[in-house]
């Protein structure tokens, strides 16, 4: 199984050749809306699934564990998330194909380009450095059972969040039991 951080990259790259693709069928003139529409359904889709899971998961180990400004990486994602949000609101309140639709497509991928390189550089970077292998993987397991579970929006209350309320409230949740997030190979030393 892939660790959390590996699978958000993975997504990342996605994110980025769904965007190469609306700029191809951009570059056709005219630009088919169908066609956009069948890139831009599951993109605007797993943007907010992908926001949605790692505030569930992901920030708030972040919290616990890294060590960089884990609180100042957190705040900056979830204001990040509400832009993207944002724009992917807008763009489907709007025909698809039109001037209106192109521009919150475009303030959707600015604030979606920007989270990413930041969240890589910083976020993602940090909690390699410092939270467990087994962690990484149980979290890796729990982010790729959800999103095979939730292609789509449906059933996934998809909400902007106040970026310090947030970091509030899983500062001050009640602790969880401690739990084991070894890999549980053992040790191979003297065999």
């Amino acid at each position: 199984m892939a660790d959390i951080t590996m699978l958000i990259l993975d997504d990342h790259d996605w994110f980025r050749q769904q965007f190469a693709k609306l700029d191809e069928l951009q570059a056709q003139t005219p630009p088919n809306p169908r066609a956009l529409a069948r890139v831009w359904r599951p993109l605007a889709d797993k943007l907010d699934v992908h926001a949605y899971i790692e505030e569930k998961i992901f920030y708030p180990q972040l919290l616990q564990r890294g060590a960089d400004d884990p609180e100042g990486e957190t705040l900056d994602a979830i204001g990040d998330h509400n832009d993207i949000r944002g724009g992917v609101r807008d763009a489907n309140a709007a025909s698809v194909g039109t001037e209106s639709w192109w521009a919150a497509v475009g303030r959707t991928r600015v604030a979606n380009d920007d989270h990413m390189a930041e969240e890589e550089r910083e976020g993602l970077a940090d909690f390699r450095r410092n939270a467990p292998i087994g962690l990484r993987v149980a979290l890796g397991q729990q982010y790729s059972e959800f999103m095979t579970r939730h292609p789509t929006t449906e059933g996934i209350e998809i909400v902007d969040r106040d970026p310090e309320a947030y970091v509030e409230g899983v500062e001050n949740a009640p602790p969880s039991k401690p739990q084991d997030f070894s890999l549980h190979i053992g040790s191979l030393k003297g065999q």
